[in-house]
């Protein structure tokens, strides 16, 4: 997708953007915000320009300074295509959104998709593809066939690669028209559409190409944490499983409270209580719950949860 005012449009304030920036690569985030106050001087309407002054002001350790600029980016893009209100709530100068801007998720993956599997799994030891597939296994039989295989939010392709051998068809969607196209170059799905998944199920995507009711198995591999509150994707899981049909997938572990939590990295961390809370709100019955480390983010551990849920045919009301 084409983003707003990522280059200012002024040669002078893109210079002074650009010593902005190198100041920041060296740590010296006071002088880089200074820089990037004075290009913003030159062009007051540069959203790109004030979400940068945002990082910049943050880090060095301007807290007012790095609210107003996020004020500023949202009034000059109310798509909210770099994610500034979520950056407000991790401040603390705005509640947590429900479920993120989907144009700054659209964002993130196409600028992501190129890189995508480099550095989630050389660089961020990301396992979660492969112990998503092990745990289905483990439930279903190591030699078990699933009809149909609906990989919802299937980004490059990762889950598809590790469970194309049990699936007769595959079908992956995603909101980021990059990632599927690197998962089409993988040639293991018979099936890629794009599909927002934040929204209701019949505006979602999912069923322009299929109908209700026709998975055998759905996954999801690391996607429900970019959906916050996931008030339209148990439903729309709900519709297309069958009856009796599975549904496969990872959150990042919200602890003991009965709310999703928006962390520092900008992703929705979901506790147990309320995913089953989700689950039996969409007609499934947990079969398996399995605790992981899911991958590392600034070094760290991020301790995942998978599961796995057995669609019996009707939502409670």
């Amino acid at each position: 997708m084409t983003s707003p005012h990522f280059s200012s449009g002024d040669l002078i304030a893109d210079r002074r953007a650009d010593y902005a920036r190198m100041f920041a690569e060296s740590g010296e985030f006071a002088e880089a915000a200074e820089l990037m106050e004075q290009a913003l001087e030159q062009v007051p309407l540069w959203a790109a320009g004030w979400f940068r002054l945002a990082e910049y002001a943050e880090k060095s350790g301007r807290k007012e300074a790095a609210t107003a600029a996020l004020e500023k980016v949202v009034a000059l893009d109310p798509s909210d295509i770099f994610g500034a209100t979520l950056k407000l709530a991790v401040l603390g100068a705005a509640e947590p959104p429900a479920a993120p801007p989907m144009p700054y998720v659209e964002r993130l993956f196409d600028d992501y998709a190129d890189r995508f599997d480099t550095a989630l799994v050389e660089k961020l030891d990301y396992t979660v593809p492969q112990t998503l597939a092990r745990l289905v296994l483990k439930h279903a039989g190591a030699d078990s066939k699933f009809g149909l295989v609906c990989d919802i939010g299937c980004g490059t392709g990762l889950f598809g690669v590790e469970f194309r051998a049990h699936a007769g068809r595959l079908e992956g969607f995603d909101l980021s028209a990059g990632m599927l196209a690197k998962a089409e170059e993988k040639a293991v799905y018979d099936h890629l559409a794009q599909a927002d998944l934040s929204l209701p199920a019949e505006e979602s995507g999912l069923f322009a190409d299929g109908p209700e009711a026709r998975a055998d198995l759905v996954s999801a591999a690391d996607v429900l944490m970019y959906l916050g509150d996931l008030a339209e994707v148990f439903p729309s899981v709900a519709r297309l499983a069958r009856p009796g049909g599975l549904f496969a997938f990872s959150v990042e572990d919200g602890g003991t409270g009965d709310a999703p939590l928006l962390r520092p990295s900008l992703r929705y961390a979901h506790p147990e209580a309320f995913i089953r809370r989700r689950l039996a709100e969409s007609g499934f019955d947990l079969l398996a719950l399995e605790r992981s480390v899911i991958r590392r983010d600034a070094g760290q551990p991020v301790q995942g949860l998978l599961f796995l849920a057995r669609h019996h045919g009707q939502a409670c009301n």
